[in-house]
């Protein structure tokens, strides 16, 4: 009997070999600079930190409750538990080999990462200096066999598992705990040197240099240090007392994550057995849950803020954003929109033409009123602040805030309440709809009559993402478009009212329906023999409904090109459901976060650039919009992009049934990499 082939990829599964791209970043000696290098393995760390603790740990809250009725994707939520499992462990050893193969790189520029037991004699008087002066005020020993209960562990933090033996009673060990304090201490601090070789050593062995000096009012005759880590569940705790309000809800439940359920607990797998027996017993821990066995150090997230040092060429050299060709000579963005719609594209462009747009408005005397959707913002934003500069100007200023971005809940509290005091109106979103949209609408008066200027975009309106995200933002001035972001914006104000839009493309509402009638136009112009095609870039593709559209378009001869970032349940080229469908995933210097919907129409192009990834909660639980784009030369432009990354034959992987992040073969004469390459599209663009 023939094997059944799946229909589908499971999503964590999909997920986690999106992470193995990021780790083979990490391997490239080719193409990606040293030190860079070793950042990508802060952004694995990283990204598997988030993993953990929210979409294992939703399984685990499923495996938790199972009755027999509960699935992920068609599986049984312990079977996927243990597919993770076995998918992480393989991770974590290549993540240790490529650290270790890291490190000897780095000796042969005259780096070195050393530990305690190789400090020289000047370096040993520096590292007890440090330790007396910047560590000991702020570390804070628990000894833990005298506590009825287990200390609360803080999520994501490094701790010291510390065993203490005196030479009189061996068979009774004392146990302690130190927190690192890596929240107010740099990880990695550069020794003395007296050569042109750089010394570098890390927090925690400075501790473990020093634990002598800790416990030196015991008899201890002996103190080993091994780090230890938990992850812990990401949802929010939240009750439902109506004497609070959501922001009072949400500030209450951030301050609790640290208690949420642990998810994982990764050790140094070289720590004493009673030491790690002790751990899993006083925390209740399952031992056929996540326990992740890892080297020496923990939370390489530390590494994405690894020194820059040593010699030229270790790290990017710095792609300096060009800025837009029509705004080169302009005063006024406002005048500029007015004329024509325009595309920013960052980080190839220069995101300051968003904030100048904003700091125009607030002093602009015409501009009344100036509205904006905030997901995630930078600490110190100039978008924030130039909001509050229009406050202060006398502009009604109106700042939808999704407080329940996931990891940004604080900062976010932070700006609503800052905002609150210049006399900004601050919408908190919908229950149970989070707002994902990304949009600004600015109303000016000109001959007596409101005017609407509008910006939609893939991305958030932050400064310090837009340096390392590749995303899209249209700025126009069209009506079709502005009259329905101003829509979207009284919906917010009054979500009773049932709003329609015949030009944007809003979830939950329409966007599910409007796109499978988009990929269903496609199939019926197949069928009458007509090219069909469907080119989309997207984060993440996920919904099994949008799937079984594209192999029923597929089915009918559409040819669809997909470039896919990360997770993709779709597997494409298998004869009789996807031979039609080729996709790929580019992983390289940024991370590509830009959604482009191009179809093709019978030869009338309709382009389509978009908050939302095809997945459930994108479609069906969250306020998202996708923005048609009308002007011809920007859809040449997107045009260009998306044929620049489809000839990518350095950074582009294939996407198949097997997962195993093959490079696109090649046989062109030249080297494509296609984030390089739409710099520089962007950098002739402007002398063109």
């Amino acid at each position: 009997m023939a094997k059944r082939l799946p229909k589908y990829i499971n999503r964590e599964i999909s997920w986690l070999s999106f992470n193995d791209r990021v780790l083979q970043e990490a391997q490239d000696k080719e193409q990606v600079p040293l030190l860079e290098r070793i950042r990508f393995l802060g952004i694995f760390s990283n990204n598997l930190d988030e993993f953990f603790k929210v979409r294992v740990a939703t399984i685990k809250r499923m495996v938790d409750v199972q009755k027999g009725h509960h699935t992920v994707e068609g599986e049984k939520p312990h079977h996927v538990m243990r597919m993770i499992q076995e998918k992480v462990l393989r991770q974590q050893n290549k993540f240790e080999s490529t650290f270790r193969s890291l490190l000897s790189e780095l000796e042969e520029h005259d780096i070195f990462i050393i530990n305690e037991k190789e400090l020289n004699p000047s370096q040993e008087i520096f590292a007890r200096k440090f330790f007396k002066q910047k560590i000991m005020p702020v570390i804070s020993p628990i000894m833990l066999q005298n506590l009825a209960a287990f200390p609360t562990l803080k999520d994501r933090l490094i701790y010291f598992a510390i065993k203490l033996v005196s030479h009189a009673n061996p068979q009774y060990p004392s146990y302690a705990l130190i927190e690192l304090p890596t929240e107010v201490l740099p990880r990695f601090i550069e020794l003395p040197s007296d050569s042109t070789r750089k010394f570098i050593i890390l927090l925690e062995d400075i501790i473990r240099f020093s634990l002598d000096d800790i416990f030196t009012i015991f008899n201890f005759d002996s103190c080993e240090a091994w780090t230890v880590k938990l992850t812990r569940d990401a949802e929010l705790d939240m009750d439902n007392d109506v004497s609070q309000s959501f922001l009072e809800q949400i500030a209450k439940g951030v301050q609790g994550r640290d208690r949420g359920q642990t998810v994982r607990l990764v050790y140094d797998n070289h720590i004493a057995g009673d030491l790690l027996e002790y751990i899993i017993r006083r925390l209740h821990l399952d031992r056929a849950g996540n326990l992740i066995p890892g080297g020496r150090y923990h939370n390489f997230k530390d590494f994405l803020n690894f020194p820059d040092i040593g010699t030229a060429g270790l790290s990017y050299e710095r792609i300096a954003p060009v800025w837009h060709k029509r705004l080169e000579y302009q005063n006024s963005i406002l005048a500029v929109m007015k004329n024509k719609d325009f595309l920013l594209h960052v980080p190839f462009q220069d995101f300051n033409l968003f904030i100048r747009l904003l700091q125009e408005a607030a002093i602009d005397p015409q501009v009344t009123e100036i509205a904006l959707t905030i997901y995630r913002v930078a600490e110190n934003s100039r978008v924030m602040n130039a909001l509050m500069n229009a406050c202060r100007n006398g502009k009604k200023v109106v700042v939808v805030i999704e407080l329940q971005a996931r990891f940004d809940e604080q900062a976010n509290i932070y700006w609503s309440r800052k905002l609150e005091e210049v006399g900004a109106h601050i919408y908190f979103g919908i229950p149970q709809l989070k707002v994902h949209a990304k949009l600004l609408c600015i109303t000016r008066m000109e001959a007596r009559k409101p005017v609407q200027y509008s910006c939609v975009s893939t991305g958030n309106f932050h400064e310090g993402n837009a340096a390392v995200y590749t995303d899209m933002t249209l700025f126009t001035a069209d009506t079709r478009i502005t009259r329905e972001v101003k829509r979207v914006f009284d919906f917010f104000a009054n979500t009773y009212l049932n709003q329609h839009y015949r030009h944007l493309v809003v979830s939950p509402l329409y966007m599910r329906k409007h796109f499978k009638k988009l990929i269903d136009n496609e199939i019926k112009n197949a069928r009458s023999g007509l090219e069909a095609r469907i080119t989309i870039k997207i984060n993440t593709l996920v919904d099994k409904d949008i799937i079984n559209k594209l192999y029923q378009a597929s089915g009918a001869g559409v040819q669809i090109v997909l470039i896919v970032r990360g997770a993709c349940s779709l597997i494409p080229g298998i004869a009789g459901m996807s031979e039609n469908i080729r996709a790929v995933s580019i992983v390289d210097k940024f991370l590509e976060h830009s959604r482009v919907l191009i179809f093709h129409n019978a030869g009338k192009d309709l382009f389509y650039i978009s908050s939302a990834d095809w997945m459930g909660r994108n479609l069906d639980r969250r306020i998202e919009v996708a923005v048609p784009i009308y002007d011809a030369d920007i859809q040449q432009e997107i045009r260009d992009c998306i044929a620049i990354q489809l000839a990518d034959n350095v950074k582009a992987r294939v996407i198949n049934e097997d997962q195993d992040n093959m490079y696109v073969a090649t046989d062109a004469k030249y080297p494509v990499r296609s984030q390089f390459e739409l710099h520089e599209y962007y950098r002739r663009k402007i002398f063109n």
